[in-house]
């Protein structure tokens, strides 16, 4: 009787998964390995990269790189237009802005900011940095 009652119980909680929480599980999927998120920096700071451009950064066979382009692409990461040979390739922040905003509010969001400026600050000192270089989160230093 218990064992049955287990199913039962898991069966419903699979019948209850929403389509936001596949999505969110496939940006998360995407998001765990570095290899992908090494090519969404790549992507993010040269839009309309081409597939060839891509995979000469890493030392991994072209196959290997597509595979992790279909996972991005599957979680709605990556977006690719084909241009005659080439497959042109742009970063899509609108499933990671949908999990922040799933988890914060105005509030937290300009506090998480604050200190996330006061981070790159103090790791700024730590550690000097060309001038005019950006950091991790988009503040220039000066």
């Amino acid at each position: 009787m218990t064992d049955t009652l287990l199913y039962v119980t898991f069966l419903l909680h699979m019948e209850t998964v929403s389509a936001d929480d596949e999505r969110t599980d496939a940006v998360f999927q995407a998001l765990a390995h570095a290899a992908r998120r090494r090519m969404l920096d790549i992507v993010s700071r040269h839009p309309g990269i081409s597939v060839g451009q891509l995979a000469a950064a890493f030392d991994v066979s072209r196959i290997a790189v597509m595979k992790h382009l279909g996972v991005l692409e599957h979680a709605g990461l990556l977006r690719s237009l084909k241009q005659g040979r080439q497959r042109k390739l742009y970063f899509n922040a609108v499933p990671i802005q949908a999990i922040h905003q799933r988890w914060t509010n105005s509030y937290s969001a300009y506090w998480s900011g604050q200190l996330l400026q006061i981070k790159d600050r103090a790791e700024a000192r730590t550690a000097p940095k060309h001038q005019g270089e950006q950091t991790d989160h988009g503040q220039e230093d000066s």
